[in-house]
């Protein structure tokens, strides 16, 4: 799945937060975290291998350690995000009311 117009404009928001892109600050973690978060509410999706090329051809990120780690957090919130909503789903089948 291509990755949709709105969540290439949250890459590009990602992009311009980072001020050194070989060293990650903790509170950029937690904005990357907020932009995927808010990419998930919003009812976007996205593969992470799209995410990991977008990343790997947008030109401005060198350091490999970097990318991946901001793939990893788009794949931490991902995965957070369906265990969630699987959560909700069993604890409402299983309400005996």
């Amino acid at each position: 799945m291509p990755l949709t117009n709105n969540v290439i404009i949250k890459l590009n928001e990602i992009t311009t937060i980072v001020e050194d892109k070989n060293n990650l600050k903790e509170s950029e973690i937690e904005e990357i975290k907020t932009i995927f978060n808010t990419i998930i509410k919003d009812g976007e999706r996205y593969d992470l291998d799209d995410i990991e090329s977008w990343f790997e051809n947008e030109g401005s990120w060198k350091n490999k350690a970097t990318k991946i780690r901001v793939t990893n957090l788009a794949h931490y919130i991902q995965n957070k995000s369906q265990q969630t909503l699987k959560l909700k789903i069993i604890s409402d089948d299983d309400c005996d009311c």
